[in-house]
């Protein structure tokens, strides 16, 4: 089996927000799927042995159609069935790369980021390879906004030290070993549907357990498309990446 690290991209997102009738992953970025763009960032590193894309199981034909560029570009793309949430869809391509693979280390990225590229891959590896004490390696940029917390009656209870605070961004790069143990996959850690349902990353289930989650600054532009705002600024950053380059 090879160890080659394995990244596992859960795709099961509704693009309700997007206002999309297909599932938010397959939603057109500048003439492309966000998958087809997200899975760029793998099919361009030399690093990656494989990707898992974890997907809602009745649109699987869709899916499949979306792979072929990555696959003729020479990436092996399997796809398994994901869960009611993002961490169960995690959990379940974590587990189909670990059967068809036994990685060592594994990035779990977010189809809606389609603009991460493969520097951004080598330096999760990079870093979690150099820090042997780390779980996972999470890629953030620093906040500058103020920001404030408030309770449910939008009443503010306090103003954060904005030093400290960090917008997490993906790939996140894991030991697989530990990743598994905090998705239930391993003994060790018990955890429950309801843990995982709340999860909005997968690191936050590495720092419940009290494992060590270490920040890797990154200000390169890594967006994740939620609203069709963000699928515009994605699609204005890209046509300034085609102007540059030809320019």
């Amino acid at each position: 089996m090879r160890r080659a690290p394995i990244a596992l991209i859960a795709a099961g997102g509704s693009g309700r927000r997007l206002g999309a009738g297909s599932p938010k992953a397959l939603v057109r970025c500048a003439g492309r799927s966000l998958l087809q763009r997200s899975l760029d960032a793998f099919a361009r590193s030399e690093r990656i042995g494989g990707v898992v894309v974890a997907v809602v199981q009745d649109q699987r034909e869709l899916f499949e159609r979306e792979l072929g560029p990555a696959r003729e570009a020479g990436l092996e793309v399997l796809i398994c069935a994901g869960g009611e949430t993002r961490s169960h869809s995690v959990r379940s391509a974590l587990a189909a790369a670990t059967a068809a693979h036994d990685p060592e280390f594994v990035l779990v990225h977010d189809a809606a980021r389609p603009l991460a590229g493969p520097d951004l891959v080598a330096a999760c590896l990079d870093r979690l390879t150099q820090d042997t004490a780390a779980d996972c390696v999470v890629p953030a940029a620093p906040v500058a906004d103020t920001i404030k917390q408030a309770g449910a009656d939008h009443v503010v209870t306090a103003t954060l030290d904005r030093s400290t605070l960090w917008a997490v961004q993906t790939p996140q790069a894991f030991r697989a070993t530990s990743l598994a143990r905090v998705l239930g996959l391993e003994p060790g850690i018990a955890v429950t549907d309801d843990q995982l349902a709340a999860a909005t990353d997968d690191a936050s289930l590495i720092e419940r357990a009290g494992g060590r989650v270490v920040v890797m600054p990154w200000t390169d532009a890594n967006p994740k498309v939620t609203t069709r705002a963000d699928l515009e600024q994605v699609e204005r950053l890209l046509a300034g990446r085609s102007a540059s380059l030809s320019g």
